[in-house]
């Protein structure tokens, strides 16, 4: 994790879905986690704006003015007439170059989330996404397939990069080819899939189309043109109709929130889809169109379950967290019983997906959840109580004063080898206590400490023991002698 922050201290692609050798994809999950993960990020409602389409298309060239339309936007917050930048200003950002082989393997994500508030009050997040180009030479049909639907079923904004003549299969992309080996079924299982995702709310129905003239031949042609200090060079008509199209995605007014099932998606939520639907498509075959809605199923559940928790966290911060003073067991078992059902409440008003019974087995896992952080808050409140704290000194001082006062009363009776056992226990006191003081300041030998402080509660829950059964047995003397130690331990904490 140390080399992908480091890595990610300059704003740069960053590979999240990989492509192997054989044709297969997977998720690098840290990587993802380490870019979205952030305290300023993860509750934000997340923007997620994609684009796709065949390779060798312009969609990382078009993605780097996304970028200089962000920056001047929602980094610099210059006047936005200029963002287009000037004639000499190098085109940065996602990698590109002219030529027939392709340059994007994957998804990618752009690591500098671009933060701003809505209209509405609402506080969002805004990520870039660039995919691998399809239908180039060296990709499958499950390839292009695998790489298409997941940048759809995961973006907001699924932007369709296409060029010249518009064909039926650039407006039918789901269904795939069927002269292709395969094709047929695979086709069936997307259009179904489709269907199903529109259904749900998973998919928006609105669609747009935006005309772009040609950049101009030294773009499209030249292998070794990379827009530094060139952007004269790319046609005056393409740039004046970036300047239209870009703000239509991309200004405050016109950003499309995520949302699955009407619901919209935080960004530590995008985080758990990403995951549920890589889980599907690591296999062999495009996925039944079941799993696919199971996926969504299980991600919008698990991030109602997350909700909940941060509910039921935020509450016994409230109550007992960080500074707060020392709080009874009593007490503290009474407040996560009502915070516990408030977090419960909030699970159930989650609108959610799969219906109720397959909402109930995490259900039953929130409830885990917050009974194992409840220990925790427990055992931290219980740290504060400085009367426990200080139960294991005190009773071995205890225990040292009692065996000196009776060493003394033993030898005024003459009863000198009973007055040295008592000795040698007042010396096993201090020596346990001397040993216990290291233990806590040393950190070391910890399992000794914990035999200590185990001893010393027991003594001390069974004082009352010897309070209520044993004095009865003792003669006069000794019930004197033994109820004075017992004050004197009373009386430390």
């Amino acid at each position: 994790l140390s080399e992908i922050g480091d890595t990610l201290s300059t704003p740069q692609a960053v590979p999240i879905i990989l492509a192997n050798n054989d044709h297969s994809f997977k998720l690098d999950e840290e990587a993802l986690k380490k870019v979205l993960l952030k305290d300023e990020l993860k509750d934000r409602y997340v923007v997620v704006v994609s684009v796709a389409g065949a390779f060798r298309h312009g969609k990382s060239f078009l993605l780097d003015f996304f970028l200089r339309y962000m920056n001047s936007k929602y980094v610099q917050k210059q006047n936005i007439s200029d963002w287009i930048g000037s004639e000499d200003a190098p085109l940065t950002g996602f990698s590109w170059k002219g030529g027939s082989e392709r340059d994007t393997t994957g998804i990618l994500m752009w690591s500098e989330v671009f933060l701003t508030e809505l209209a509405t009050g609402e506080k969002v997040a805004i990520i870039l996404l660039d995919t691998q180009g399809t239908w180039d030479s060296k990709s499958t049909v499950k390839e292009c397939a695998t790489i298409f639907a997941l940048s759809t079923m995961i973006s907001s904004v699924q932007i369709y990069n296409l060029s010249t003549n518009i064909q039926e299969d650039d407006l039918q992309h789901l269904q795939i080819l069927t002269k292709w080996s395969g094709g047929q079924r695979q086709s069936s299982i997307l259009s179904c899939i489709a269907q199903e995702a529109h259904h749900c709310g998973l998919l928006s129905s609105e669609i747009a189309c935006f005309l772009m003239p040609h950049p101009g031949n030294k773009v499209a042609t030249s292998p070794t043109f990379d827009g530094a200090g060139r952007l004269s060079e790319i046609d005056q008509e393409f740039k004046d109709n970036l300047r239209i199209l870009v703000p239509m995605l991309l200004a405050p007014e016109n950003l499309v929130l995520k949302k699955i099932n009407g619901e919209k998606v935080k960004v530590r939520d995008f985080v758990q889809y990403c995951k549920s639907y890589m889980q599907i498509y690591e296999g062999n075959e495009l996925p039944e169109p079941k799993s696919m809605l199971v996926a969504t199923a299980e991600a919008n559940n698990l991030a109602a379950v997350a909700d909940a928790k941060d509910v039921y966290i935020q509450l016994m911060e409230d109550v007992c967290g960080g500074a707060k003073p020392y709080l009874k067991t009593e007490a503290i078992e009474t407040e996560h019983r009502k915070v516990k059902d408030k977090a419960i409440e909030q699970f159930n008003k989650k609108k959610k997906m799969g219906g109720d019974e397959f909402s109930a087995m995490y259900k039953d896992q929130l409830e885990k959840d917050i009974e194992e952080t409840f220990l925790q808050f427990k055992s931290h409140n219980e740290s504060k109580n400085i009367f426990k704290s200080a139960r294991t000194p005190a009773v071995f001082f205890a225990l040292a004063v009692f065996f000196y006062v009776t060493s003394g009363l033993f030898g005024l009776f003459g009863l000198y080898s009973l007055a040295n056992l008592c000795n040698l226990g007042m010396a096993v006191a201090f020596i346990t206590l001397m040993v216990w003081s290291y233990v806590r300041y040393s950190g070391e030998l910890r399992e000794v400490g914990v035999a200590i402080d185990e001893t010393a509660n027991f003594i001390w829950e069974n004082r009352s023991y010897f309070k209520k059964r044993k004095l009865r047995k003792q003669s006069m003397y000794q019930k004197i002698i033994i109820n004075l130690c017992m004050r004197l331990c009373e009386n430390t904490f």
